[in-house]
Formats: C-alpha cells, structure tokens, sequence
C-alpha cells in the first residue's frame, strides 16, 4: 500500500490566491494514484496520497527564508 506525501507552498497558483484549490488538489490525487498504477501497477484503491501546505515562513532556500530570498532575487542581487 503505497502513502505519497506532497508538499506545496501556501501560496496558490495564482496571485489572487493564496492555498491551493479543491479542484487542484483532487487532480494532484487523481494524477498520481494514476502513475503508481501505470508505473508500479499499485491499485488506486490501495494508494493514498496526503497533501500538506506549507506557510511561507516556513521553508526557505539559497540559506534564506523564501521571502528573503525572492527580495533579493528580485532586486537583482544574489544570495
């Protein structure tokens, strides 16, 4: 029984937004319950997926917090 945890940042797909929609979370469950099928052929019954968001003070890259780095990223500097 395979369990696939996906995580996603908090912030929508869209300016507009800031979560991910129903819509878009039921196709990322659809989709990949779909490929452990095809590619480990595991029943879409038997697959669970978890999807977690995550607040964007909480992750970070190139040592900074997201934020940090997108302000520097867009000011044109490096980390």
């Amino acid at each position: 029984m395979p369990m696939v945890n996906i995580q996603v940042t908090r912030e929508g797909s869209a300016p507009d937004r800031d979560a991910v929609t129903a819509d878009e979370k039921a196709r990322l469950i659809a989709g990949v319950s779909q490929l452990l099928l095809d590619v480990l052929g595991k029943p879409l019954d038997s697959t669970f997926v978890v999807i977690q968001e995550v607040e964007l003070e909480n992750w970070g890259w190139g040592g900074l917090p997201a934020l940090e780095y997108r302000k520097r990223l867009a000011a044109g500097g490096k980390s």
